[in-house]
């Protein structure tokens, strides 16, 4: 699992992943915030809130059921404990669903959280929050991580190749 804020850099790592043969699961959020201004629906952070946090964890679940299938380490961009931060970042009264969700359904204990990076950080039609918003995302994002039971490392500020490298140096056995 790979999470962290916005814009620092956790899609760059899973695309650079991917150029090294690994099998990704692309982020489920930016996906649904594409389909929903092309469909001109209203489950959008920036609409309805609770709608886009209900169908982000929908949609990470189903992401979860199909990869969960395939054989050898998955690197996802994003998992189910995000639509979780997502839910107290917005304030959202009953996350019991969201909390059973990250009991039920497990990734790797391990989970690499990459840290708000201004250097780096910009804004698009899908990310619209500003750089303090993301340090607030990636701090609530570290804890709801612990909360549901992962180990965290935090990324370091590297090249994407790099950062490449230091994941898959940390998940290899020791010998």
């Amino acid at each position: 699992m790979i999470s962290g804020g916005p814009g620092a850099g956790k899609t760059t790592l899973i695309a650079e992943l991917s150029k090294l043969g690994y099998a990704t699961a692309p982020e489920t959020a930016r996906q649904i915030i594409q389909e929903q201004v092309r469909l001109r629906g209203t489950a959008l952070p920036w609409a309805d809130k609770e709608a886009f946090a209900h169908l982000m964890l929908e949609r990470s679940i189903e992401s979860y059921l199909y990869y969960v299938k395939q054989a050898g380490p998955i690197f996802c961009d994003r998992g189910i404990p995000d639509a979780l931060c997502y839910a107290r970042l917005i304030g959202m009264g009953d996350e019991l669903a969201m909390q059973l969700a990250c009991r039920r359904y497990r990734y790797a204990p391990l989970v690499f959280l990459a840290p708000p990076w201004k250097e780096i950080y910009v804004t698009d039609d899908e990310r619209k929050q500003d750089f303090a918003e993301a340090v607030r995302t990636y701090e609530k994002m570290a804890s709801v991580y612990e909360y549901c039971g992962y180990e965290t490392i935090e990324l370091p500020k590297m090249t994407p190749k790099a950062r490449a490298d230091f994941v898959l140096e940390k998940i290899q056995p020791a010998s």
